[in-house]
């Protein structure tokens, strides 16, 4: 099944979707490809808001001395370089957590569950990025923010219960 079908579907049965994926077989390419092109999307929808900040409507992090290509690039770097390295610990964090709480699962499938989870809830990350850079910083931002992060973890957890069982 397509990309964007799995992702839609996961949003009504992740548990099922998950299965699907791990019934294709172990394989670090699809995990890599996942993570990879979820932290591309992050990246885009960081675009607006470092935008409203090259352009004066939001005070900088940055020093001053940082024009919006250096904004861009250290961005790039967090985000597309080191947020998959940290992701990578993120879950065998997890998988730890899931091994204390009796589950039998494998590296694999916690790596799978939260790359899974975080590419098929950058659309509202992406959406974000856009109430950051068109409304900026304030409640809108906050609320939005705050769905994603329930989506997210709604669906790693039920991605998670359904690999910490299934092997």
């Amino acid at each position: 099944m397509a990309l964007t079908a799995d992702i839609v579907r996961t949003w009504r049965a992740p548990r099922a979707v998950i299965r699907d994926l791990m019934a294709q077989g172990r394989r670090e390419d699809r995990a890599v490809a996942f993570v990879m092109i979820a932290c591309f999307l992050i990246f885009v929808a960081q675009w607006p808001r470092l935008s409203r900040i090259a352009n004066g409507f939001e005070q900088s992090p940055w020093p001053p001395e940082i024009n919006f290509e250096g904004m861009m690039t250290y961005t790039f770097y967090a985000v597309v370089i080191m947020l998959p390295l940290a992701l990578y610990g993120v879950a065998a964090v997890a998988h730890l957590l899931a091994k204390i709480l009796r589950g039998k699962g494998s590296w694999y499938s916690a790596r799978l569950s939260l790359f899974w989870a975080l590419l098929t809830t950058t659309p509202l990350l992406l959406l974000h990025g856009l109430v950051r850079g068109f409304i900026g910083p304030g409640p809108q931002s906050v609320i939005v923010g705050g769905i994603w992060a329930a989506v997210f973890a709604v669906i790693f957890i039920q991605c998670m219960i359904a690999t910490e069982r299934a092997e």
